[in-house]
């Protein structure tokens, strides 16, 4: 089972607060932790954990913060070897984090802007070798839509997770095999401003002809394979702590349940038991599960 990532790697730096300061007003008393992220990189390690052969393409900095990356993938077995260096600062990113777990996050996209379709054509044989190619919105928009056809073009499939929310050329949606959005994302990708999950999924079914997983935090998941539509119940966590890296262990196991060829809602449970999993956990890549933390149930 072969999985290629395009996206993003960054570093976090998290401060752990009791409430969110007001414009003007300095908090003290918060925790402090330094640690990787970055969506493709996340769900990079998270589809390895669970048994996947994965190689990733990113753009990281000269600096302290890329070598930290090109370690991590090596511990954790992601190729790295398509990943470039570039003459900017490697993603980081602030991330606030309130007692009951909610987030707020802003990014420096550093070298990341600096990724280029001809980047995407350097990693071409990868995407052609996967059985999936993975891509999210952490990168540029022209590398997310180069990337798509390339896949495309070699016959690979394709998971589009739309985060953070940003639209996709319908020329690019059209060669989507599988749309994971949470509803913020459905949002911007459909110009509704609802939280009703049917009216969502179906202004995205006039849009995209792919499966579509679409999260809805503590309510689960619904998925909608263009003929059915299910809701899948939340899998409780034990705690919630921390839900930075929730989406990115949905979608590293859905993809690896994908790749399995497990129906659909099966895969979504897995899914959701993996999102589960991540919010008991501080930080992203504690968060990240292995099989054997999932269940032999799912």
């Amino acid at each position: 089972m072969r999985i290629a990532v395009v996206g993003s790697y960054g570093t976090g730096m998290t401060m752990r607060t009791s409430r969110m300061p007001g414009r003007g007003e300095t908090l003290s008393g918060a925790a402090f932790s330094l640690g990787p992220g970055g969506k493709g990189s996340n769900q990079a390690i998270g589809a390895a954990r669970l048994g996947a052969e994965v190689a990733l393409l990113t753009a990281v900095g000269d600096d302290v913060l890329g070598a930290q990356g090109r370690e991590l993938w090596r511990r954790e077995g992601v190729d790295a070897s398509a990943v470039v260096t570039v003459d900017a600062s490697t993603m980081t990113g602030v991330i606030l984090v309130e007692d009951d777990g909610e987030n707020r996050i802003i990014v420096a996209p550093g070298a990341l802007d600096l990724l280029r379709p001809a980047h995407v054509d350097g990693f071409a044989d990868a995407i052609a070798a996967a059985d999936l190619l993975m891509v999210c919105n952490e990168i540029p928009a022209d590398v997310v839509v180069s990337a798509v056809r390339t896949a495309a073009d070699r016959g690979t499939r394709v998971l589009f997770n739309p985060a953070p929310a940003r639209d996709l050329p319908q020329d690019a949606a059209d060669l989507v095999d599988l749309l994971t959005p949470n509803l913020t994302e459905a949002q911007v990708l459909t110009g509704l401003d609802t939280t009703d999950p049917d009216a969502l999924l179906d202004a995205l079914r006039e849009r995209f002809s792919s499966t579509i997983a679409l999260t809805c935090g503590t309510d689960g998941a619904y998925v909608d394979d263009g003929t059915d539509r299910t809701h899948i119940p939340p899998v409780r966590a034990a705690r919630v702590v921390d839900t930075t890296g929730a989406g990115d262990a949905f979608n590293a196991a859905f993809a690896v349940a994908w790749c399995r060829g497990w129906d659909l809602r099966r895969a979504a449970r897995y899914a959701a038991a993996a999102g589960a999993f991540a919010v008991a956990h501080h930080e992203v890549i504690p968060g990240l599960p292995r099989s054997e933390d999932l269940g032999p149930a799912l």
